[in-house]
């Protein structure tokens, strides 16, 4: 399964991305600002991150 890491401080437009993504197939996880997805990177160890880059911390 194609692992997708979104790391998005926007929580509707993280929690649409999940949504979509997931409804295509996606296993997706959500990181809220810059540590919790470095965090989260290196647990779930995506294919691909969807990166806000005015993050905070």
């Amino acid at each position: 399964m194609f692992k997708v890491l979104v790391i998005e401080d926007d929580r509707s437009i993280s929690r649409l991305l999940e949504l979509e993504l997931k409804h295509e197939g996606f296993s997706v996880e959500v990181a809220n600002d810059g540590r919790e997805g470095l965090e989260k990177y290196e647990a779930f160890k995506p294919d691909i991150i969807i990166l806000d880059l005015m993050l905070p911390e």
